[in-house]
């Protein structure tokens, strides 16, 4: 049997597969009035939320010695680069400068370390070298003692390690900055993991947010890397994932609110691990143990009889139903948090940082993707300015205008790499003109959709992505037409249809060709990518000469 978007079915089994999308064989079976640690969660998080803009309000003086050591480090890694790498071509300039940065940062430890993570998660939002640079801090978090995990883990749930756990792995599987996570089994006999927060880390990171805080406005202008032209903006951004992660109440529930909206999708073809009904605080969080093939094996899990193609297309879809149906959706999707299980359905894990719009942003965001599959421009920008990433008195003809949006759309490919340069720096700079910034939320379903589009590089490199795209498109129109109809104040039937003209232009393909392969898309991109680094190396080597033609005089 298969879901409606062509995922594997299951079929009677453990009661909480009736309100969440779980194993089919659980070490235990939830009861929703039975869940010691979820009281006043919706109060808990209210208050978390609220943390974030008191932490990132600038005060007018330093918070303490740690902007004096945070200052030094990020002075001493910008000072090295300017007289070290500046010079070198923007493509070297760019690399030395997320060198230096990322080495300030694991200098700077677990807050900062975080920070270049999720960096680093972010290709495509990001440049590049940035990208490539922060990966490293994936994998050199050390991990903390066993003793101290022990005492953690004792304390929190009341007894000792022995008493709750037959047995306790203490390598860890995973290390990251805020927690890592251990292997065990309940001494009732069932497979858990057990992520454990890294002692001191909330008090740590509300530090280092006040001090980040502090120093951000002194930082604009002086980073000279696009994405972080604005400091205060990505500082607050962080401040608002990361308060959330401090919490492990908070991703329990969150582990339970994604599974509730697959099993409300009707989506088997994802599955959730359950969170333990009683062993759960603020700073321990055990859970069921899953298993599975690595995201992106995809020659194993050819091998093993998997459609990979499947696998990817049924996590589109629940990941499109639960941000424009509930609003509520993982934030932090990468390789690290998805397996494959060997019945060909995705496990979802690590839900510290999860997406939520509220209910008018919701509508927004619905309104922006309905009117993005039907070209509408005006549509896309009114949905915009209510999702918050413009001003609410933006004049949006103005806009639309300003920022070339009603000119016949152009093929990058056909562009010189000044225009393509000339392009890119006026849509900016227009935009930054204009207000523009990027919500939390809207920020991680980019990201998201980032990592999926890479994804098709290995799940799917030969699907075409046209065909794809119109596929979701009418997938929610056939499914939830009546439900999106009603929420867009029109009538059932009349949603705007897919406009494949327009889909073809905001991939940058402006002939009328029917089909496109994503490996066929890449070497577009690629193509766009090899001439822009050819204009900025070009662009760099002038800039040299002409400093050197200075330095002679």
């Amino acid at each position: 049997m298969t879901t409606a978007d062509g995922g594997p079915t299951v079929g009677p089994g453990p009661a909480d597969l009736a309100f969440g999308a779980f194993s089919s064989h659980p070490p235990w079976v939830l009861d929703l009035d039975h869940l010691s640690w979820n009281t006043g969660i919706d109060e808990l998080r209210a208050r978390t939320r609220a943390e974030a803009p008191r932490l990132t309000r600038r005060r007018r003086v330093p918070p303490g010695s740690r902007v004096v050591r945070v200052a030094a480090f990020l002075g001493t890694a910008l000072g090295a680069w300017y007289v070290g790498d500046r010079r070198r071509g923007v493509h070297e300039s760019r690399a030395g400068l997320s060198r230096r940065l990322r080495r300030a940062f694991e200098h700077l430890g677990p807050t900062y370390i975080k920070l270049g993570q999720i960096l680093s998660s972010g290709e495509g939002l990001f440049p590049e070298e940035l990208v490539a640079e922060f990966r490293l801090c994936r994998d050199q978090v050390p991990a903390e003692p066993f003793a101290m995990v022990r005492r953690i883990v004792e304390a929190d749930l009341g007894l000792p390690l022995e008493q709750q756990f037959s047995e306790f792995a203490q390598t860890p599987v995973a290390a990251a900055s805020v927690a890592q996570v251990h292997a065990a089994r309940l001494r009732s006999g069932e497979a858990v993991v057990v992520k454990v927060q890294r002692p001191d880390v909330a008090r740590l990171v509300r530090r280092d947010l006040a001090a980040m805080s502090w120093l951000a406005p002194l930082l604009v202008g002086r980073i000279p890397v696009a994405a972080l032209a604005n400091p205060p903006a990505l500082v607050e951004l962080f401040a608002e994932t990361i308060v959330e992660e401090l919490d492990f109440r908070l991703e329990a529930q969150n582990m339970m609110d994604v599974a509730r909206v697959l099993a409300d999708t009707g989506q088997r073809a994802i599955v959730v691990p359950r969170p333990h009904p009683s062993l759960v605080t603020r700073r321990v969080l055990v859970m069921e143990r899953l298993e599975g093939f690595a995201w992106g094996d995809a020659e194993a899990m050819r091998a093993s009889g998997i459609d990979t193609e499947a696998v990817l297309h049924a996590a589109l879809i629940a990941f499109l139903e639960g941000a424009l149906l509930y609003g509520v959706f993982h934030g932090d999707l990468h390789g690290g948090n998805l397996l494959v299980q060997f019945d060909g359905r995705v496990a979802l894990l690590d839900f510290g940082i999860t997406g939520r719009f509220d209910e008018p942003r919701r509508l927004a965001f619905l309104r922006l993707v309905m009117a993005a599959s039907a070209n509408d421009i005006p549509g896309q920008i009114a949905a915009m300015r209510d999702l918050g990433a413009l001003p609410r008195d933006v004049d949006i003809d103005a806009v639309i205008k300003d920022l070339g949006l009603d000119r016949p759309p152009i093929d990058p490919t056909t562009l010189t790499a000044e225009e393509l340069t000339a392009e890119i720096r006026n849509l900016t700079k227009g935009l930054l003109g204009y207000g523009a910034r990027m919500p939390k939320e809207l920020m991680l379903y980019v990201k998201d959709m980032l990592f999926l589009d890479g994804a098709l590089a290995v799940m799917a490199p030969n699907v075409d992505v046209i065909g794809e795209i119109v596929k979701v498109v009418m997938y929610f129109h056939e499914r939830h037409g009546d439900r999106i109809a009603r929420e867009m104040g029109v009538e059932p039937g009349t949603i705007p249809a897919v406009d494949v003209a327009g889909i073809r232009a905001s991939l940058g393909v402006t002939e009328a060709v029917d089909a496109m392969t994503y490996r066929e898309l890449q070497e577009r991109r690629e193509l766009i990518r090899r001439r822009l680094e050819q204009h900025q190396r070009g662009h760099g080597s002038r800039r040299v000469r002409g400093w050197r033609r200075r330095r002679v005089r």
